[in-house]
């Protein structure tokens, strides 16, 4: 799947939740999609947080 197709099935979904359970649902379903869009990136290799989380006894 494309990124825009991607981009605008997840924009249609979060919607449907806002127009069903409002704000505070739509809210809550997009907070948990980023979230797991980041855990799938670390999962595949794209998103590496050994930068912000690694060594940090390092010299400068």
């Amino acid at each position: 799947m494309t990124t825009p197709r991607f981009a605008t099935f997840v924009g249609l979904i979060i919607g449907a939740v806002w127009a069903l359970a409002g704000f505070d649902g739509a809210l809550i379903t997009a907070v948990l999609g980023g979230g797991g869009y980041l855990a799938a990136m670390v999962v595949q290799g794209q998103l590496d947080l050994s930068d912000p989380f690694g060594n940090r006894n390092r010299s400068t």
